[in-house]
C-alpha cells in the first residue's frame, strides 16, 4: 500500500520585520543577527523576512551582516526584505546589503490605492511594473504583497483581480495576501483564498494573518485548508496592535491538527521564544500556549493523581517535544500525588507519616503563597522533620510595619499555655521589634530569649523574589549553642518561626511547662 506523503507547509517568520513594528520594540543590529541565525540555522524556518528597506543605517548594517552569514551557509535564498514601489531606491538598498529577494508592498485594496496614493489602478500598475523591471535588472527575485488585501477583496474584488491580471506574466514569484488589520474570520479566509486559488491556479500564494480578533492561528488553518502552502507568523505573536499569528501555535497546530509536514525543529521553539522575549522586552504570558511558563504545569491534585496512575491528564502536546518538562504545582490545591511527582524529580522519598506532614505544611503555606516550587521542597522537608509538636507559645496574630529611616513597629497576640496576651514593640527592623514585643510577654514567665549568635537566610537555588525563605538562627544559651530553623515566604516571619521554635524547645526543657 502506497503512503501519500504529508503536504508540506512553508513558514515565513517576519519577527524581524513585522514583529519589530510592535510598540516599544527595536532590536539592535546584534540582536537581529542572532535572531536571524537562530531562526534559520537552529529552528530551520523555511524563510525569514528581516527588515524594511531604507529604515536606518543600523538596519542596513544588520541586514548586510545577516546576508553575508547566510551566503556563507547557502541560506541567502531564504531571506527576504520588504521594499516599496519607489523605482530604484528600495531595490538598490537591498542589493547593497547583498540581498536577493524583495517583498514589494503594493496596494491590495482600491481604497488604499485611491486615498493613500491618490492614483488609479492603472497608474499604480505602471509604478509597480517600473519597480519590478528595475529589480529584475539588478538580479532580485520579486514577491508582491497586496497590502490590505482582506478589505480590498471584500469591498471591490474586481480591483484585486485587475491587479493580479496586470502581472499575469510578469515573473513575480509569490503573491502575499495579508489580512492587514486582522479583520477576517476563518470562514472568510477559506472562501476568499479559495476563490483566489481557483481563479489563479498557477500562482503561488502566501497568507499573512494578523491577530486583532485572536483568530490568527485559526485563520492560518483556514488558509491551509483552502490550498495555501505558505503562511507567515512571528515569534511570541509580536507585531503591530495585537500582533501576528504565533509561530509556536501555528507550527504545532498545523502538525497535530491538520497532519501537515513542516521543516522546523520544534524542540528549539521554546529556546527561541525566550531569546526573543529577552531581546524585545515583551514578556511571554505565563499561560501562552506552548511556551508559557505554566502551560505544562498541573495544579489540581486530582490531575496529578490521574497522571500518577496512568497519564490520564496528558495529551499529544507533550512538553518533551519542546525540550521542556511537566511540573506539578504545590499549594493549597495539592494532593498526595502532586507531592509524590515532585519528590520523584528530586529523587527523594518519605515515609507515609512524614509525607502527610509535609503535605499539610505545603497546603498551609499555599494559603499565603500561591505556589511552592520544586526547589522549595527540601526546605519544607527539613523544616517539618525538625519540628516538634511543642505549642507552649503560639503566635496568634502579628502585624509588622517598617518604614525608611524610621523604627519598625509590631503589634501581636500570643497565647502562652492557653492564656492570650497582647503586646507591641519597636526596633531596628521588624525582627528586632518582634523580639522586643514578645520578651515583654515572656518576662511574666521568667523567660528571656537567649543571645543571637548567627543569623543565616537562604532561598532556593534559582528562586524568585516570592520564593520561600529559610532562616537558620544560632543561639547561645547556658554556655551551649543551638540552631533553630523557620521557613516562610516572608523573610521576617521565617526568622520569627525559628525564634518561636527555640522558645518552645526551651519551655519543653522545663519539663513542667512555663507556668511552674
Amino acid at each position: 500500500m502506497t503512503t501519500i506523503p504529508a503536504r508540506h507547509i512553508e513558514l515565513l517568520d517576519t519577527t524581524l520585520r513585522d514583529g519589530e513594528q510592535t510598540q516599544g520594540v527595536s532590536f539592535t543590529p546584534d540582536e537581529k543577527v542572532n535572531i536571524a541565525k537562530a531562526l534559520l540555522h537552529k529552528l530551520n524556518v523555511d524563510r525569514i523576512e528581516i527588515a524594511s528597506a531604507k529604515v536606518s543605517a543600523g538596519e542596513k548594517a544588520a541586514v548586510t551582516t545577516i546576508n553575508e552569514w547566510a551566503a556563507e551557509h547557502g541560506l541567502l535564498d531564504r531571506i527576504e526584505v520588504l521594499g516599496f514601489v519607489d523605482h530604484d531606491r528600495s531595490v538598490d538598498w537591498i542589493v547593497e546589503t547583498g540581498g536577493r529577494t524583495i517583498n514589494l508592498l503594493t496596494k491590495g485594496s482600491e481604497k488604499h490605492c485611491r486615498m493613500q496614493l491618490g492614483k488609479t489602478l492603472d497608474q499604480h500598475v505602471v509604478d509597480i511594473r517600473r519597480t519590478i523591471e528595475y529589480a529584475f535588472k539588478r538580479g532580485l527575485k520579486v514577491n508582491m504583497y497586496l497590502e490590505d488585501w482582506s478589505n480590498g477583496f471584500r469591498d471591490n474584488p474586481a480591483y484585486v483581480y485587475g491587479l493580479l491580471n496586470a502581472f499575469q506574466d510578469s515573473g513575480v514569484s509569490r503573491y502575499l495576501l495579508p489580512d492587514t488589520l486582522g479583520v477576517m474570520s476563518p470562514d472568510e479566509v477559506y472562501a476568499s483564498i479559495g476563490e483566489m486559488i481557483s481563479r489563479y491556479p498557477g500562482r503561488h500564494f502566501d497568507f499573512h494573518p494578523h491577530n486583532d480578533y485572536g483568530l490568527g492561528t485559526a485563520n492560518v488553518m483556514a488558509a491551509v485548508k483552502a490550498g495555501v502552502n505558505a503562511v507567515h507568523c512571528t515569534v511570541n505573536c509580536l507585531g503591530e496592535r495585537a500582533g501576528n499569528a504565533s509561530l509556536a501555535e501555528v507550527a504545532v497546530v498545523l502538525k497535530d491538527k491538520m497532519g501537515m509536514h513542516l521543516s522546523i525543529n520544534e524542540e528549539h521553539i521554546f529556546d527561541l521564544c525566550k531569546m526573543v522575549e529577552n531581546f524585545s522586552g515583551k514578556w511571554i504570558a505565563a499561560n501562552m500556549p506552548i511556551v508559557g511558563t505554566d502551560v505544562f504545569t498541573q495544579t489540581a491534585g486530582i490531575h496529578a493523581d490521574g497522571d500518577q496512575k496512568g497519564g490520564l491528564y496528558e495529551s499529544i502536546l507533550r512538553p518533551e517535544r519542546f525540550d521542556r518538562k511537566r511540573t506539578y504545582a504545590l499549594g493549597k490545591m495539592s494532593g498526595k500525588a502532586s507531592l509524590l511527582k515532585n519528590l520523584e524529580q528530586l529523587d527523594l522519598s518519605l515515609s507515609d507519616e512524614n509525607l502527610k506532614k509535609v503535605l499539610e505544611r505545603i497546603v498551609e503555606l499555599g494559603d499565603s503563597k500561591q505556589t511552592i516550587t520544586e526547589d522549595d521542597i527540601p526546605f519544607i522537608i527539613a523544616d517539618v522533620l525538625e519540628s516538634k509538636d511543642y505549642n507552649h507559645v503560639i503566635l496568634v496574630h502579628c502585624s509588622i510595619t517598617s518604614s525608611l529611616d524610621l523604627e519598625s513597629t509590631v503589634s501581636m497576640q500570643v497565647e502562652v499555655a492557653g492564656k492570650l496576651h497582647k503586646s507591641s514593640g519597636t526596633g531596628n527592623g521588624g525582627f528586632d521589634a518582634f523580639n522586643n514585643a514578645i520578651n515583654k510577654i515572656l518576662r511574666k514567665y521568667d523567660y528571656k530569649t537567649p543571645k543571637l549568635v548567627d543569623f543565616e537566610v537562604r532561598i532556593p537555588k534559582g528562586g524568585e523574589t516570592s520564593a520561600l525563605t529559610e532562616a537558620i538562627i544560632t543561639w547561645q544559651t547556658q554556655g551551649k549553642y543551638m540552631k533553630t530553623r523557620g521557613v516562610h515566604a516572608n523573610q521576617v516571619f521565617a526568622a520569627i518561626q525559628a525564634t518561636l521554635r527555640m522558645i518552645n524547645l526551651q519551655f519543653q526543657e522545663r519539663k513542667t511547662g512555663p507556668l511552674n
